[in-house]
């Protein structure tokens, strides 16, 4: 009988301890979290969030508050478990946040160039909004090439066969889209006076592509100079919030009407409002922070509405121009257009 109560003790106690270390060993998943809110229009630790210098800048009375997650990347079981009863939290794979061929460090860096490149983008529409557009201009004419003696370094791009030229990719889409021999009509200003050419497409002598033999870049000139400073926060999902409050600071009128509103989504140089992740936690977040409306990504509306947050309307935004409809309508007492699951 002492044997076997010395066995039953023993065991007892290799199963208490193989419990703990399973309680505290690191699980291949990571709990998401809401995450803190911005003011765009705000300053963050003392320091305006968006700095505008030579050119005036108004003051609004509501805000416009980017939503973020908090990622907790060491989950232990105890914290999985607790995640996973949570309304607010989420459990999700490892992989799906940190991929396998790729270390915590180099995700922490993409997520830096990213956010660095949303800054970029929100700054060139923003501005594009209000009223100084995209240039494309001539950088450099191939010796030899087509457009030589006809186009000049420093010429602005404005229509390539009737078709408005607002980015970098547009000039080399219209010219590929025609075989090579082909005339096309080029419009472009030169020192500020327009003209245009006649310009017959040549074939790349390695690979055929049509080409005019140019070499072009953008450029938005304008009075302004805009900085960024938050620097704490990774990833594109500001982008959308940062455009927004670039925009309202150099408007004379009120975008927010007062109103506290949040939102999320990435910016393309087009003004494009693009997914992001995390839309259950933002949500949660920009609640406890007071919104009173969510601007979401059309492809994120499905989610938002199965995890909607009781008191928080949603609109839907496509396009930065969506999201300045959506707050034109909510601040006027209207209602924006609501998230759709389809």
């Amino acid at each position: 009988m002492r044997r076997r109560g010395v066995t039953v003790i023993l065991g007892a106690l290799i199963t208490a301890l193989l419990a703990a270390g399973v309680m505290v060993a690191p699980m291949p998943y990571v709990v998401l979290k809401p995450g803190p809110t911005v003011d765009t229009l705000g300053s963050d630790n003392g320091t305006e969030v968006i700095q505008v210098t030579k050119g005036e800048t108004s003051k609004s009375a509501g805000q416009l508050r980017l939503t973020t997650v908090n990622v907790q990347s060491q989950v232990e079981l105890v914290q999985a478990i607790r995640s996973w009863l949570s309304d607010s939290d989420a459990v999700v794979p490892r992989e799906l946040i940190y991929p396998p061929d790729q270390s915590e460090k180099q995700v922490q860096e993409q997520n830096a160039q990213e956010w660095k490149q949303s800054q970029s983008s929100a700054e060139t529409v923003a501005l594009r909004e209000l009223g100084y557009p995209v240039q494309v201009f001539v950088s450099k004419v191939t010796p030899g090439g087509a457009a030589e003696g006809v186009l000049r370094a420093d010429d602005v791009i404005t229509a390539v066969d009737g078709t408005p030229i607002t980015g970098r990719a547009q000039v080399t889409e219209v010219v590929r889209s025609k075989p090579a021999g082909s005339t096309l009509t080029v419009a472009y200003t030169r020192g500020g006076q327009p003209a245009t050419a006649q310009i017959t497409s040549r074939a790349d002598e390695k690979d055929g592509t049509p080409r005019i033999g140019i070499e072009i870049d953008t450029k938005q000139p304008n009075p302004y100079e805009i900085e960024i400073d938050l620097d704490k926060i990774g990833g594109p999902s500001a982008g959308l919030m940062f455009t927004l409050g670039i925009i309202d600071k150099m408007r004379p009128e009120d975008l927010t009407g007062g109103k506290v509103i949040a939102g999320t989504g990435t910016i393309d140089d087009n003004g494009n409002v693009g997914p992001i992740g995390g839309i259950p936690q933002k949500l949660v977040g920009a609640k406890k922070a007071g919104a009173e409306l969510f601007l979401v990504p059309r492809e994120n509306c499905a989610e938002a509405l199965k995890n909607a947050v009781p008191g928080l309307p949603m609109a839907e935004v496509a396009t930065v121009d969506d999201a300045l409809t959506a707050l034109q309508a909510f601040t006027t007492g209207n209602t924006p257009k609501p998230c759709s699951a389809s």
